[in-house]
């Protein structure tokens, strides 16, 4: 006989949990079904792992610059790997820790830990169990995606996963994919000190932003030593002692890298293959994204899909947005949606990149009347005060509405000060409000009035 359930959740990132509590502390019996641990990916070997990474490698960075502010260090500075990956396991599993005593406190929630699949459009089986409920949810991510190259399976290779268990500097670090993972990866290992390459099968860096801005992070990187091969395709791999020899196609050239390590950083395939969809009247689409309407529904009525295997979002902050809008839909009874939400993400190289709603090159496209403004941040005090003036800020709104379309500031506080171009958006502000508002100086944001006074017809 099947256990009953109010609902069961398969998959604890960071839809799933939050969702579940909702269900929990409206006295609903819940089922919460993770394979691995509570979190997901943000927690355990994405965002908070890796940005307390980054903050140990600008830690490392500062101290080698220390003379330039005039302080200084005697010695070389050199860093301890296996006290860098301490500390990250220290605020991991503080956040693990905090999220499961959370999640074991609410009385009629079950947490169960196993790989959950269909056995019917209100049946999950999870081991030997079986669960029943009228309303499923599935929340159950993506993991890196991993070509079918010659060799691989029998050379050592890194994901971002497996990184986070990494305690040693790399001789050599060689990264395939120059997109947001690899790219943040390679900046933290050169400033930990290894030599970093970065193969990228394309013509730049973070090929969906836009030239300059693409142009600006590539000098950033190159400035901490980071070396580029681009245009470039990885033809085989093999193993080469304890390290890797890949090799590689430039044009009609081809070559051989040695690295001690090898990371592969090309993008995420969604969680949805051990589901057994089909047994829910459930199907995924090409890429293995199981499609979802604007309020998260399948096509199966009583089954919600949330977070990156949805297709419809690969972020930490646009799947908790679907928590909230499936809470708000299914619970409360609101109609909140997806149809609005504008596009944002960060970059969080440093300096950071914080990106929201279209680039100069889709506001091309859009048909729209548009202007555009540029500014160094060489312009902005407070860059140079800091002693860091590489990057730029970009604004891209519609000439008829004096809406802002987009942005992206990539300098010192870019992923915090983007967000006062977002409200703007979000709450259909003209620009020109901004403009009239006085803000605090020396900071980064008291320059976006200037930079929108710079605004000019794209040609």
């Amino acid at each position: 006989m099947a256990d009953q359930y109010d609902a069961i959740i398969i998959g604890a990132g960071q839809s799933g949990p939050f969702l579940a509590a909702r269900f929990a502390e409206k006295n609903h019996k819940v089922a919460l079904i993770e394979r691995a641990h509570l979190g997901g990916t943000c927690v355990n070997d994405g965002c908070t792992p890796t940005k307390t990474l980054v903050a140990s490698a600008r830690a490392a960075w500062s101290a080698r610059h220390a003379a330039e502010f005039g302080v200084v260090i005697p010695g070389t500075v050199t860093v301890d790997m296996k006290a860098v990956k301490a500390r990250k396991d220290k605020v991991v599993g503080a956040s693990v820790q905090s999220l499961t005593d959370w999640i074991e406190s609410l009385p009629t929630l079950d947490y169960i830990v196993g790989e959950g699949s269909f056995a019917s459009p209100t049946e999950v089986r999870v081991g030997e169990s079986t669960l029943t409920a009228p309303k499923i949810f599935i929340n159950t991510g993506a993991t890196a995606s991993v070509p079918p190259w010659p060799g691989i399976d029998d050379a050592p290779y890194l994901t971002n996963t497996t990184m986070m268990d990494l305690d040693i500097l790399p001789g050599h670090l060689v990264i395939a994919g120059a997109s947001y993972i690899g790219l943040e990866f390679a900046q933290m290992y050169a400033r930990f000190g290894s030599k970093v390459t970065v193969i990228e099968r394309g013509p730049r860096a973070a090929s969906r932003e836009d030239d300059d801005i693409s142009d600006a992070i590539r000098s950033i990187l190159e400035a901490d030593g980071v070396s580029f091969l681009f245009d470039t395709t990885i033809e085989a791999v093999a193993k080469a002692g304890d390290g890797v020899v890949l090799t590689l196609k430039t044009g009609e050239q081809q070559t051989v890298l040695e690295g001690t390590h090898f990371l592969v950083a090309l993008g995420r395939t969604p969680n949805s293959k051990a589901l057994n969809l089909k047994a829910a009247g459930l199907e995924t689409d090409a890429k293995g994204y199981i499609p979802v309407d604007d309020h998260l529904r399948t096509k199966v009525d009583g089954i919600w899909a949330m977070g990156d295997v949805n297709g419809r979002g690969a972020f930490t902050h646009t799947s908790y947005n679907d928590f909230e809008i499936v809470a708000d839909n299914v619970i409360d009874g609101g109609t909140r949606s997806i149809a609005a939400r504008v596009p944002v993400y960060g970059l969080f190289i440093d300096p950071p990149l914080g990106r929201i709603g279209m680039s100069e090159a889709e506001a091309r496209k859009s048909g729209k009347d548009v202007l555009a403004a540029t500014m160094p941040m060489s312009k902005v005090a407070r860059a140079r005060e800091r002693g860091e003036i590489q990057g730029l800020m970009k604004v891209v709104v519609d000439a008829q509405t004096k809406q802002i379309l987009g942005a992206a500031i990539l300098g010192i506080t870019g992923d915090e000060v983007v967000h006062n171009l977002l409200q703007l958006m979000v709450a259909e502000t003209p620009y020109t409000k901004m403009m009239e508002t006085v803000h605090i100086h020396p900071t980064v944001t008291e320059l976006l009035p200037t930079l929108l006074s710079g605004l000019k017809p794209m040609e």
